[in-house]
């Protein structure tokens, strides 16, 4: 029973993306935009290891208690090295897509302020550019 109850409480611990968050990321491997900083794959395949999984996803408080609990980690460590590893490469595909977007509005700001194109044109551009980078 004990070991049941841990089980539930560590797989909480990494619970991964939430379905918004996963449209989100898929949203963005569609159109080429999304960042793989560390494998799904990987994270699942090392949480076989004592605290593998939970390590590789950078979460070393809880691979520091998986590497105690292992062998019985191994029920929950894949998981968990999954999650977090997703749940990286979501924060990684955020920042990225955030930084392009404002690199583009920047350049449209620039040619508005020299005079390449006028508000209407930039109001127009803008808007495509909001809406080449919105998930909504």
């Amino acid at each position: 029973m004990f070991a049941f109850g841990l089980v539930a409480v560590c797989t909480g611990c990494a619970s991964g993306l939430n379905s918004h968050q996963k449209a989100e990321l898929n949203y963005y491997e569609a159109r080429g935009m999304a960042v793989e900083e560390k494998s799904p794959g990987a994270g699942a395949a090392l949480g076989l290891l004592p605290g593998g999984g939970s390590f590789y996803g950078r979460e070393y408080g809880l691979g520091v208690v998986n590497l105690l609990f292992w062998p019985l980690s191994i029920l929950w460590d894949p998981i968990s090295g999954h999650n977090a590893a997703q749940s990286l490469n979501y924060t990684a595909t955020k920042a990225h897509v955030d930084r392009i977007q404002q690199k583009e509005l920047a350049d449209l700001d620039e040619r508005l302020k020299t005079g390449q194109i006028d508000l209407t044109e930039y109001t127009l551009e803008k808007r495509k550019v909001d809406q080449k980078y919105s998930f909504n």
